[in-house]
Formats: structure tokens, C-alpha cells, sequence
């Protein structure tokens, strides 16, 4: 997790993985995260630190996923600032975060970015090529209404049950088109 506005995504892609026996989670939390999930979600970092199974200092460089040779299916960064979205595109390996990042483009594993920020500078709009190149998806977190949300948890859902649709992790966080809807 990064900095970014819209820390509940995170946290809501940790709870939907958390019961799962097949996916372990491995998280970093950015300082910005930490502030926006305090200033946002209004959640003691701690708390969402204990729904992942693994947790990281995003100063420690020296973590396992920092290498190559640590086995993954992929990394997700929910939400990605526009600041550690420069980082992943330029290669700078300022944090944990980033770092591992750059790991799993160049292990060429999946890369979801769920960008952050609107509207978009040409800057952030050739930052987000650069990563599409290198490999990685850009994952803005639009809204959607055909599977007729009724509150802003069914949007939260909708959006990583598309996260989940990217690692191909089966879920019922919402109704797909043409399913039916109540």
C-alpha cells in the first residue's frame, strides 16, 4: 500500500485474501500509507497489518521480497501514488515497496498498479506507459454500476473483485454482467 488516497481498497483486498488457504499475503505500507489510512480510514495501521499473514518494514531493503528468488504470483499496489508510480517506471528502488516492484517486473511476474490520482498530467500519463511496457497492468479503480451497488462497500468489493480477476483468484464480491441482479 502506498500513500494514496483510498487506503480502503487495500484493506479490502487484505480481508477478501485474508480466509483464503491458497494465498499467503505479504504487506508494505508506505509511510504515506500509514498517514492515509489514519487521516482516511481512520484505522490504526496495526490493525491492517494484522490481516495480512506477512509484514514488512518498507525501510528494510533487505526483506525477502526484495529478491528474485523469493517466489511469487505477483505484487499488487492498492492504492499506487503518482509518487511511487514514478518510482516503479524510473527503477528507483526508494522503499521496500518500490523495490519489490521493480523485482517483480524484472522476474517478469504480474504487476497490478490501482492508480490513484485524477485528473492525469502527461507526466503520470507516460509513467503509467512506461510500467504497461515493462509489463505491469494500470488498474485505475473506476467505478462501475452494473452490478447495481447500494452502498460504498459494493463499489469497494467490485474493485478488488476485479483485482482478484487479475491473479485469476475465484470470488463473489460481486455480480458479474449478465449474472443476474437482485
Amino acid at each position: 500500500m502506498s500513500g494514496s488516497s483510498a487506503p480502503q481498497l487495500g484493506i479490502e483486498l487484505l480481508r477478501a485474501l485474508r480466509h483464503r488457504s491458497d494465498v499467503e499475503t505479504h504487506l508494505v505500507m508506505s509511510d504515506g500509507a500509514r498517514r492515509s489510512i489514519k487521516l482516511e480510514a481512520d484505522i490504526d495501521p496495526e490493525d491492517v497489518e494484522a490481516l495480512a499473514d506477512v509484514t514488512y518494514d518498507t525501510h528494510n531493503l533487505a526483506a525477502s521480497i526484495s529478491s528474485g528468488s523469493f517466489l511469487t504470483a505477483g505484487m499488487v499496489v492498492i492504492p499506487c501514488s503518482m509518487r511511487s508510480l514514478a518510482a516503479i517506471a524510473t527503477g528507483n528502488s526508494q522503499d521496500l515497496l518500490c523495490r519489490a516492484a521493480d523485482v517483480t517486473l524484472k522476474e517478469r511476474r504480474r504487476l497490478v498498479l490501482v492508480t490513484r490520482e485524477t485528473p492525469l498530467n502527461l507526466i503520470h500519463i507516460r509513467n503509467m506507459e512506461t510500467v504497461t511496457l515493462a509489463g505491469a497492468t494500470v488498474f485505475p479503480p473506476v467505478l462501475a454500476f452494473y452490478h447495481r451497488p447500494q452502498s460504498i462497500q459494493d463499489l469497494l468489493a467490485h474493485i478488488v473483485g476485479k483485482v482478484l480477476d487479475q491473479f485469476a483468484i475465484p470470488h463473489d464480491l460481486f455480480h458479474r454482467w449478465g449474472a443476474e441482479v437482485e
